[in-house]
């Protein structure tokens, strides 16, 4: 089983500006390799993929170290470099095998779209890594024409593109899903639902038609799992995603089920799991 997207972070050591004190004061704290052990001992999870947190590249230098401590247990880092840059510079380390960067924070929903950030991508699809799209409703068009204008890089959408669960939105998220997934450069994380839905409210049946709507369109062997921990602490944490998890893909075939927790992740990262 490969949790294809989780988090590390202290924020004693750097700022995390997405992190509130106040309204994520269960999470703001620090959360180590120690850590994410114990929870992939407790449900079968044999790798990982620790995904960038801010955008700095010491954070992507600290990542890369973590995993090569890890004694294979993180399989690989999806890191930050600035994609606005005239060259992408990036580590020389397989352990690197994407990039991410929190589009959804920019105040120009069209950022995807920018000439030196398309630049950049293209020269990540050039050294077949992989670009994690980190996006809301308001830059869902840039990322869709992002996709479909450079089929030769691999897009891994974060959270399912993070429909408004709690508002209880459905359109246009699901013909936005639908018209993604028709870019076959494209896979979906099966991820962070339980923190778009109320937090403490949350129910799988409130979530299974996002989840089947990721399914269908996708294919199971184009989603992936990921615990999103510990941003899921806020809704439930570790136990309560992996069972979600579980739950949703009760009525998929065991090749699918198998896609779906290991086998794309390993596909569309290049892990080396063993």
């Amino acid at each position: 089983m490969i949790d294809a997207h989780h988090h590390l972070w202290d924020p004693a050591v750097r700022a995390y500006p997405w992190l509130d004190p106040a309204a994520h004061a269960p999470i703001h704290r620090r959360y180590a390799p120690a850590d994410l052990r114990r929870h992939a001992a407790a449900h079968g999870v044999t790798g990982t993929v620790l995904v960038q947190t801010v955008a700095t590249a010491e954070e992507t230098a600290d990542f890369l170290a973590a995993a090569r401590a890890s004694d294979g247990l993180i399989a690989g880092v999806v890191g930050w470099a600035d994609l606005t840059a005239p060259e992408l510079d990036l580590p020389d380390d397989p352990l690197l095998v994407g990039l991410r960067h929190q589009a959804e924070d920019e105040p120009d929903p069209s950022w995807l779209l920018r000439a030196d950030v398309r630049r950049s991508l293209a020269a990540l699809g050039a050294r077949g890594l992989a670009y994690d799209l980190l996006v809301r409703a308001p830059q869902r068009q840039a990322a869709l024409a992002c996709v479909r204008g450079l089929d030769e890089v691999r897009f891994v959408l974060d959270h399912a593109g993070k429909p408004g669960v709690a508002a209880g939105e459905w359109e246009p998220w699901a013909g936005w899903i639908s018209a993604l997934a028709a870019c076959p450069n494209t896979v979906c994380k099966l991820s962070g639902l339980v923190t778009e839905a109320p937090w403490e409210h949350w129910t799988a049946d409130g979530l299974r038609p996002y989840a089947e709507h990721v399914l269908a369109a996708f294919g199971a062997d184009r989603v992936l799992f990921g615990s999103d921990w510990p941003v899921c602490e806020l809704a439930g944490g570790y136990g309560a995603v992996c069972a979600l998890t579980e739950d949703l893909l009760a009525g998929c075939t065991p090749t699918e089920r198998a896609a779906v927790l290991g086998g794309t992740a390993r596909r569309v990262y290049g892990l080396d799991t063993g």
